[in-house]
């Protein structure tokens, strides 16, 4: 039996017998990858299709059709974060726009390229290339937001900024506005609950017990009704994990695309590429002379389709 073919990395061409398969298994025929290593090359945008980068593996290829790898290929993760955009920078402070897709600070876990594609690491280079600093700049973050989430985040710059920016946060007078597409006919409405890790059913979530958990504080206000969903706007007045995600959630009103906090949802899931929440407001004082601060941001491309759609449905 002859030997695999070693891994490939130029360009390949769809021959014939690959025809009609998925461009996954034909990568992996005409590569020599493994399943695992062709799944993730296509997964993380090292592959292109007639010169196209895709990150579907299960399309359909045809003869003729020519496959490139590039493992210098920056992938779908640095792709997204050169389209990150530095709001206001200063010596105490800087404030960004994440986009979807993109975790806040590495969880140790990822491996090391993928460390160097979250939203701090890329907050650091850019300041490093901006500012002409040499070694790794000083970066405090004092607040996340989702992977799956957008929007506006500060990292503070000085010891002394991390310290202003956290007591602000503890003492809730950092003002935070979403921007969320939620199932259903939303009400406005104040939601306040005790958040636990595990409310029992392996989710995160309320309980009845005002002495454990964590106070969470979501003020909901609807500001349009769409074909089965309502554009609201939630401010944050704590900041506890997925807070929003699990209020909504418990109320009846899941948003668009989640797929944790839906258990039990009698409805059917309208479609989204992510979980809909864009955070739209930041505010804050400034740590270094107490003057207010005030940023908004536009929701990204992906959040203004599915409210368009859902918009001419309704009309």
């Amino acid at each position: 039996m002859s030997a695999p073919p070693a891994p490939h990395s130029g360009e390949l061409v769809v021959r014939p017998d690959h025809s009609g398969r998925r461009l996954d298994a034909a990568l992996k025929a005409l590569s020599g990858l493994s399943w695992e290593r062709a799944r993730k090359a296509i997964a993380t945008g090292k592959v292109t299709v007639d010169g196209h980068t895709t990150s579907d593996g299960a399309m359909t290829v045809r003869t003729g059709m020519r496959l490139r790898i590039d493992e210098r290929a920056p992938g779908k993760k640095a792709e997204k974060l050169r389209e990150l955009t530095i709001v206001h920078l200063d010596a105490s402070l800087v404030v960004v726009e994440k986009p979807a897709g993109v975790s806040t600070v590495p969880f140790g876990d990822e491996s090391q390229e993928d460390q160097q594609q979250t939203l701090d690491a890329w907050v650091r280079a850019t300041l490093s290339r901006m500012l002409g600093a040499r070694g790794r700049p000083e970066l405090g973050v004092v607040q996340r937001l989702d992977k799956e989430t957008s929007g506006l985040i500060v990292f503070a710059r000085t010891l002394a900024a991390k310290k202003s920016l956290a007591q602000q946060l503890r003492l809730h007078t950092v003002h935070r506005r979403y921007l969320a597409l939620a199932h259903g006919n939303v009400r406005g409405e104040t939601f306040r609950t005790q958040l636990v890790a595990n409310r029992g059913d392996g989710l995160r979530g309320s309980i009845a017990n005002p002495k454990a958990g964590q106070l969470a504080v979501t003020h909901v206000e609807a500001l349009e009704p769409l074909a089965g969903a309502t554009l609201c706007a939630c401010r944050l007045e704590t900041g506890r994990t997925h807070q929003i995600r699990i209020h909504l959630s418990e109320a009846g009103h899941p948003l668009l695309g989640e797929r944790v906090y839906v258990r039990r949802y009698p409805g059917a899931l309208l479609p989204a590429p992510r979980v809909m929440l864009h955070a739209a407001e930041l505010g804050f004082r400034h740590p270094a002379n107490e003057r207010e601060l005030h940023f908004e941001s536009e929701p990204p491309e992906d959040f203004r389709e599915r409210l368009a759609a859902l918009r001419a449905m309704r009309y």
